[in-house]
């Protein structure tokens, strides 16, 4: 068995950042930027009125100050003249500042009988004015590698940029092996279960940015298997769950090894996910999971996230160990990593008493995983541990 940092290592030797592709700029949520991206114009092109109000000179600007309104200028409307002494431009929110004005009077301050307005209310020293450029200017560069979210999408949008480089997608296959298995919504025999692994790892997978598809049900004999290899071309990972481990009938490495893999290594100190193998099939890596629903979820937390983020081109350890105090003392660790399902709830951890590899209920009561260190000591309450948001 290798270390679980060694066990990492050796994956993400295993990955490199994909190609790229340009992709426009209302499917770019959730992508990977993947090359610099630079600001077409200002934001605001212009000296822009931030309130409703008038168009005055600074200088000029005092407590019964009296204007005369000599033009409008609105969101897409400026005003064409230029403001002189005593004059003023009734102006609207977003619309361009005239010549000669350094200053908006909310309306609120002002009252205003035909052409003349009066400054009734101390108007404060806020100019209401924002500057041209003063969100951004020409030019301004948004780096890569960059997960784009909504508020991205906006700013590039706000950019007059049409369209963006990302890296592609990274297509993940998944099967699921064993006589055991049957599909949701099938009727299992009285000797089966419910294939549940290959669909929530694709649900974590693609939250990720990847795109897995659930191939069928490898049945636990060697052509099924090399059927569903088959089924898998064309991916940038494999990924099988279960059938990894030595009995008679775990055959995914003899299958696997037989179809030209080169083993990278087998089994983990870590509990739970000992069992797991990886190595590259032609082009693609090649990830073998245990069969336990929790192991196999576990393991996808803790390697397969990191394999995609590099893939994506972003760093493989986006996710950081966080702290918490811990709510019940535990134990003294056994001799692997232990990632236990724990709930964090203000600041205080609290470990699930029933660790159970094949319990999905608790995980999905889970929002942590503990990490305890091979050998670790007893833990007393109060004690501040580390652990990782799932």
């Amino acid at each position: 068995m290798i270390p679980v940092s060694e066990a990492r290592a050796h994956l993400l030797a295993l990955v490199s950042q994909l190609e790229t592709e340009e992709v426009p700029l209302d499917q770019a949520a959730g992508r990977v930027l993947a090359r610099n991206v630079q600001a077409r114009r200002d934001q605001p092109p212009f000296s822009a009125s931030a309130m409703d109000g008038y168009a005055v000179n600074a200088a000029e600007v005092e407590l019964h100050a009296m204007f005369k309104v000599i033009g409008e200028a609105a969101a897409g409307h400026a005003f064409a003249g230029r403001v002189g002494a005593g004059q003023a431009v009734r102006i609207f929110t977003g619309a361009p500042v005239p010549e000669g004005a350094s200053f908006v009077v909310i309306q609120e301050d002002v009252t205003r009988n035909g052409n003349l307005i009066t400054i009734t209310d101390a108007p404060g020293s806020n100019h209401n004015i924002r500057p041209r450029g003063g969100d951004f200017t020409d030019g301004q560069t948004i780096s890569a590698p960059r997960l784009l979210t909504p508020a991205d999408i906006a700013l590039l949008a706000a950019m007059n940029v049409p369209s963006v480089t990302v890296t592609r997608h990274p297509e993940v296959a998944l099967i699921s092996t064993g006589d055991e298995l049957v599909m949701p919504g099938g009727t299992p025999g009285p000797d089966q279960i419910i294939a549940s692994n290959t669909f929530g790892l694709k649900a974590m997978l693609e939250a990720l940015g990847a795109r897995a598809r659930i191939l069928p049900i490898a049945r636990d004999t060697e052509s099924s298997l090399r059927t569903a290899f088959e089924l898998a071309e064309g991916a940038d990972l494999v990924v099988t769950i279960g059938g990894a481990s030595v009995g008679d009938h775990d055959l995914v490495g003899k299958v696997a090894q037989d179809l030209g893999m080169e083993r990278s290594f087998y089994k983990v100190a870590m509990r739970p996910g000992k069992p797991l193998m990886a190595g590259r099939m032609g082009s693609a890596a090649m990830v073998g999971l245990p069969g336990n629903p929790v192991s196999a979820m576990v393991c996808g937390h803790v390697f397969l996230a990191p394999m995609i983020r590099a893939m994506l081109g972003l760093p493989p350890e986006a996710q950081q160990l966080l702290d918490a105090t811990l709510a019940k003392p535990l134990g003294k660790n056994g001799p692997r990593e232990h990632y236990m399902r724990a709930r964090v709830e203000n600041g205080q951890l609290t470990a699930f008493e029933n660790q159970d590899s094949s319990l999905l209920t608790i995980l999905a009561e889970a929002n942590a995983l503990l990490l305890r260190a091979p050998g670790d000591s007893a833990c007393a309450a109060g004690e501040t541990v580390q652990y990782l948001a799932i």
